[in-house]
């Protein structure tokens, strides 16, 4: 019996991960946190049986604490309940599937108190890279990404050496916009931006990547999960999502890991690592597929790719603005209050406007996310 930890787990990745335990008979939920989703939270406290749950919002914590009063089960609220279930005893793993740099505190503490990480947090690593990975390896802490392109390079690395790599090879859909000009997109409308072609994500991720700002992100979080120089991370575009990444090994040879696309199985091979499980869905089929074609991403329409570039080759707080300004302006263009194409321009005069930082310790990274938040506050 294996017990995890879900942070968000009313999310897209926490909900799946959820499907994964009920699968399988050999994981227990010891502890779970969300936002404010009541109902989702209770049905989720009767099947599971959790011993610790966190709700980020006092009111909604209110609520689920009359709704579950006949269950043996402790309600926490705000950061002091995220980092409880983060650190729980006999909690082995913490699937950190929870969206935004909230995730950051609840990481590094789950690794100081010796949990291995599923990480599904992008912000995590994209903004703290630098304190994260030297604190997993002097904890003895593994970091196992549930991301599938993160999960594939990691897969396509089982058994090789990580000295022998020549680049990772990043795949990317291209969005719902891909092949559209900038005049085109200044138009867009939310619900356009939200009609993924191939996965079913959180809407915070599914805009990410119709900017490609997700696949910029990828490639900071790449660099710091495989020790890569920016130089040897590549983005290709393969549209029909079966290729979910690649390695280029020194003597020309190339790994990729293929499959539908389906977050359960980088999930499941997170949680169970190095053992492969069953897991039930549909497979690739060749024959129906007919083709796999690869494009360049268009850095030319989608500037979230160039700017997640600039953003990691200028380091310390920089990524901080970058994914910051991103998340505010992501927040607004889903309230309607600006366009598709704003995200870029809030994006850059977040990052022209800060003065960076070079080790940001946490308590700057944080500070740092508050700067972005002010200027986006005090212009749009």
């Amino acid at each position: 019996m294996k017990t995890i930890s879900i942070l968000g787990s009313t999310g897209s990745i926490g909900t799946q991960t959820l499907d994964v335990v009920r699968a399988n008979g050999d994981l227990r939920v010891a502890g779970i946190a969300a936002g404010r989703n009541v109902r989702l939270l209770e049905a989720q406290i009767r099947e599971f049986s959790p011993k610790v749950v966190a709700v980020w919002e006092e009111e909604a914590a209110k609520e689920l604490k009359t709704a579950v009063a006949d269950l043996d089960v402790k309600i926490m609220t705000g950061m002091e309940g995220l980092l409880e279930v983060a650190t729980l005893p006999e909690a082995e793993i913490v699937v950190t599937a929870i969206v935004g740099m909230i995730g950051i505190r609840p990481t590094i503490e789950a690794i100081r108190a010796g949990k291995d990480i599923a990480l599904a947090n992008k912000e995590t690593l994209v903004t703290a890279g630098h304190l994260i990975m030297p604190l997993a390896q002097e904890c003895g802490v593994r970091i196992l990404p549930v991301d599938s392109e993160h999960s594939a390079i990691f897969q396509c690395l089982n058994g090789e050496q990580p000295s022998q790599i020549e680049k990772l090879l990043i795949t990317a859909s291209g969005g719902p916009f891909r092949g559209r000009t900038a005049e085109e997109l200044k138009g867009v409308r939310v619900e356009d931006a939200l009609k993924h072609p191939n996965w079913s994500m959180g809407q915070k991720i599914t805009i990410d990547s119709a900017t490609l700002v997700n696949k910029g992100l990828e490639v900071m979080e790449a660099k710091w999960l495989f020790g890569m120089d920016l130089d040897q991370i590549e983005v290709v575009v393969q549209p029909q999502s079966v290729i979910h990444s690649m390695i280029e090994f020194k003597d020309g040879a190339i790994m990729a890991q293929l499959g539908t696309p389906d977050m359960k199985l980088p999930i499941q091979y997170a949680l169970y690592y190095p053992e492969r499980r069953y897991l039930a869905g549909d497979r690739l089929d060749f024959a129906k597929l007919g083709q796999i074609t690869f494009e360049r991403p268009d850095t030319e329409v989608f500037l979230g790719l160039p700017y997640a570039y600039r953003a990691a080759r200028e380091g310390g707080s920089m990524p901080t603005i970058f994914n910051a300004a991103n998340e505010r302006a992501v927040s607004r263009f889903l309230q309607r209050k600006i366009g598709f194409t704003d995200i870029y321009e809030i994006i850059a005069a977040c990052m022209d406007a800060h003065k960076k930082i070079e080790h940001p310790s946490l308590e700057q990274i944080l500070e740092a996310e508050q700067e972005a938040y002010e200027l986006i506050e005090s212009r749009w």
